[in-house]
């Protein structure tokens, strides 16, 4: 389990992947990429004006995975691709917090045997 701290608040393990999350989010189907994964929830790069509390349905399948996951998550934070003036330049998306917990737990089996 990951030592929690004020910045680091997390209780799985994240690992990085590039992979194509199908999602809905404000009333329509969208397709953007996720670059971390954890069995709690992902970074899924978007410029869609998400906000905290935001709730998105996604889909996916773990890479070189069999199984298609279809997961309830709530946006628990967003950033824009430019942040502060004189900041560095930035990917935009938000952080997905999966909210079911028997498909969380589904999740966590799987990423246990992954590779990466």
């Amino acid at each position: 389990m990951t030592t929690r701290t004020p910045k680091n608040t997390r209780r799985h393990r994240r690992m990085t992947v590039r992979m194509l999350v199908d999602y809905q989010a404000m009333g329509a189907i969208h397709c953007d990429y996720a670059t971390t994964l954890g069995a709690g929830g992902m970074f899924l790069q978007t410029e869609l004006p998400l906000r905290r509390g935001d709730l998105v349905k996604v889909r996916f399948r773990v890479p070189g995975g069999e199984i298609l996951h279809d997961l309830q998550a709530r946006v628990t934070w967003h950033h824009d691709a430019n942040g502060e003036p004189g900041a560095t330049v930035r990917t935009p998306g938000v952080g997905l917090q999966f909210v079911d917990p028997k498909a969380t737990a589904d999740l966590a089996r799987e990423l246990e045997d992954y590779p990466g």
